[in-house]
């Protein structure tokens, strides 16, 4: 069916749920836990639900453990159209081997649950000082060196291999931007994936992982209109951001989405006017995450995304793929 307002899928990420262990109890009572946390996905009315791995590591499900994953989903009334592969690096240093090997799983898994794409990226886990901090990205992180044209190259190869997994998979592979990575500029993230040279590998262009850095970023805006031609699966959230470069004094703080420093407004004209027709997945840091997930949807629905039907793939660059069941 055409894409509008109402039918746009809007996944609601599963950040702010505990990290679920696989194992940890028997087989009915691992079911019941997914039961409640999709239940509470439905309840706070979304139709679709991100697979996002810091709840449950989707890779490390076993064949049972996948048919119980997709008929809770069902009784739950969601679809999963998107699964986001976290902090998996497959360019690290000392376990870049073990990610590369759990995002093929991730995306056999994601095949067999419906999924229509695989979000991976370059971030690294969060450091001892940023699990210390009440926002971790005001401490240092890992930082990809620009000159390492070694790393940059296997991220290529890598990402290339998984690329083709996906595409027999009939699954499209999307970059997540993130900060001081190889995709932490538009620049860099345009020509990581101009190298990988596939359709089936685009970008997500969470801007939001970069306008919340204390420190001097790049404009959301040149971010956008640089990657999004590449983007299929977009990853939306807001921060206020307060600057005095005088002082050197910068502070963000995770805020709705029409309230932060991002105009989503706009940011979605542009994307729509590079040929956006992707998944979108709201994500928020801290306090009740799922209610502000849903209020975010709600205002792209009600006041942003357009009433109009939306057709084709405009000028976008990559290949386009929407969840299970929804046509564009």
């Amino acid at each position: 069916m055409p894409l509008t307002a109402h039918t746009w899928p809007i996944a609601a990420a599963l950040l702010p749920f505990a990290p679920e262990r696989l194992g940890a109890s028997s087989p009915d009572e691992e079911r019941g836990r997914w039961a409640r946390t999709f239940r509470e996905v439905a309840e706070a009315g979304f139709e679709h639900v991100d697979l996002t791995d810091t709840w449950l590591p989707f890779g490390d499900l076993d064949r049972r453990q996948t048919a119980e994953m997709a008929s809770t989903l069902s009784e739950a009334g969601l679809s999963a159209p998107s699964m986001s592969v976290i902090r998996r690096s497959v360019i690290d240093e000392a376990d870049g081997d073990d990610h590369l090997a759990y995002s093929h799983r991730c995306i056999d898994v994601a095949a067999e649950l419906g999924a229509g794409v695989v979000s991976v990226g370059l971030h690294r886990p969060l450091t001892a000082a940023q699990r210390g901090r009440l926002w971790f990205w005001t401490a240092e992180g890992h930082r990809d060196r620009p000159e390492d044209t070694d790393a940059w190259d296997l991220a290529v190869r890598r990402f290339s291999e998984l690329g083709r997994h996906a595409e027999d998979a009939g699954l499209l592979l999307s970059l997540e931007m993130y900060e001081h990575t190889f995709l932490g500029s538009g620049e860099s993230a345009v020509r990581l994936v101009e190298e990988i040279g596939s359709d089936a590998v685009g970008l997500n262009p969470d801007v939001g992982n970069i306008v919340r850095l204390h420190e001097p970023v790049e404009d959301w805006r040149e971010l956008l209109r640089a990657t999004l031609p590449y983007a299929n699966y977009w990853h939306v959230k807001n921060y206020t951001r307060d600057e005095d470069p005088d002082a050197g004094f910068v502070s963000t703080v995770p805020t709705y989405l029409e309230s932060g420093v991002i105009d989503y407004r706009t940011a979605m004209r542009m994307a729509l006017d590079s040929g956006f027709r992707g998944v979108i997945c709201t994500e928020h840091y801290g306090g009740d995450g799922l209610s502000m997930s849903a209020a975010n949807r709600e205002y792209l629905r009600g006041r942003i995304l357009p009433r109009d039907p939306v057709t084709g793939e405009g000028r976008s660059r990559v290949r386009q793929q929407l969840a299970a069941g929804v046509e564009a």
